[in-house]
């Protein structure tokens, strides 16, 4: 698969709630980095996180998606529920380096939408 195509199906298991299907197309030393909020650092840092903040599968509507050589930016709108369970709905700009044929490091751009 080429790295758009991994993207693809990586999102497709996580919004399935099949986290750990999703994981296995990251990288062990995997490194998410939240603009201006928090990085994750390793695999078992990212289940961590999903556990938490995905209370139940989070909804996409990739909007673009863009791959040049070892990178993949996705641009749409993500809706997820906070923790008190209301959903929230966000707009995203991802992007992926990805190393031998994983998803390495993210870098996300999130904002929540307005109402």
């Amino acid at each position: 698969m080429d790295n758009k195509t991994i993207l693809e199906t990586a999102n497709i298991a996580i919004t399935a709630g099949d986290y750990e299907g999703f994981l296995a197309f990251c990288t062990d030393d995997t490194q998410w980095t939240f603009i201006g909020d928090q990085k994750l650092e390793g695999k078992e840092a990212v289940r961590l996180y999903m556990a938490k903040a995905y209370s139940e599968p989070p909804k996409f509507m990739v909007e673009n998606l863009i791959a040049e050589g070892n990178f993949v930016t996705a641009l749409g709108k993500i809706s997820m529920k906070d923790e008190a369970g209301k959903m929230i709905n966000y707009m995203y700009c991802d992007v992926w380096k990805f190393r031998e044929g994983k998803m390495a490091e993210l870098t996300a751009f999130v904002i929540a939408s307005k109402p």
